[in-house]
């Protein structure tokens, strides 16, 4: 573990990290410094032999939860395509505002993004990219739902922009509608992360329980 971000596995190819809410994955123009990139990076070079770091995927700022590293482009690169033919799985907890109906329900749609860099769902399949998620209530309170949310695809703001556009908005997301903020973040959780090891093939599967703020909701 660093000072500041919980190490969940790490071994020569990939590290694997419970990213608090609040941090960003990678750098922007305005924040540099305080990133789960940045923090890792420090912690590697620091090591008696510095290793390098890659990013596999992203988690949003708001959002906590299970975030994949590699360590070599190799190793990146042959993580990345198991995302891209969906044989790695990711699992994530959120809590929405509103009793949800369905018990088990897909969404798929096409998302694009705006000049704002607010993300939106379009039949117009030239600007759009296909984005399909999973979604399954795991318990129903009298104004929010928890739920549980499977990627199929990994497209920016997939999962916000695809519960908000069934009328119920993540708790705390306010970019896409959420009209309350409890717990001074986002109610999403990146709960589950399994693939396939880059190098020996062997099956990987890793797993954050969500918050217990979560159950305040």
């Amino acid at each position: 573990m660093t000072s500041q971000i919980p190490i969940v596995f790490e071994d020569d190819a990939v590290i694997v990290v419970d990213k608090p809410a609040g941090l960003l994955t990678m750098a922007t123009e305005s924040e540099r410094a305080r990133t789960a990139y940045a923090l890792l990076r420090a912690y590697l070079n620091n090591k008696k032999r510095p290793e390098k770091l890659f990013i596999v995927h992203r988690l949003d700022r708001e959002a906590s939860g299970l975030l994949l590293f590699a360590k070599t482009i190799e190793a990146k690169e042959r993580l990345q395509d198991q995302f891209k033919d969906h044989s790695a799985g990711r699992r994530y907890v959120a809590v929405v505002e509103g009793r949800v109906q369905a018990d088990e329900f897909t969404i798929r749609t096409y998302l694009a993004e705006n000049a704002a860099f607010q993300v939106y769902s379009t039949t117009n399949r030239k600007i759009g990219r296909l984005a399909i998620t999973h979604v399954r209530v795991l318990k129903r309170r009298p104004k929010t739902t928890l739920l549980e949310v499977r990627l199929e695809t990994g497209r920016k703001h997939q999962i916000r922009v695809h519960l908000a556009g069934r009328g119920h908005p993540i708790v705390g997301d306010k970019t896409y509608g959420s009209t309350s903020n409890p717990i001074r973040r986002m109610a999403l959780h990146g709960a589950q992360l399994a693939f396939k090891h880059p190098f020996t093939g062997k099956p990987m599967s890793f797993e954050a329980p969500y918050p217990r703020t979560f159950d305040t909701l």
